[in-house]
């Protein structure tokens, strides 16, 4: 039995741009760094957290 881990995909659809420094570093926190490009990353309640303070600049694909 394998045990494969769950992964949550996001993606940065809003530039981070004026936005408050912690934001910015959350985008930078979660491999995010150009607009439209992607990271997949382990679905813990710590990236849960991350994503959801910056949910207005990125997209759960």
């Amino acid at each position: 039995m394998t045990t494969q881990k769950k992964t949550v995909t996001v993606k940065l659809v809003k530039s981070p741009i004026g936005t408050r420094e912690s934001h910015r570093a959350t985008v930078a926190g979660l491999g995010l760094r150009k607009l439209n490009s992607v990271s997949t990353l382990e679905d813990t309640p710590a990236v849960r957290g991350m994503i959801n303070k910056i949910s207005y600049l990125v997209q759960v694909l």
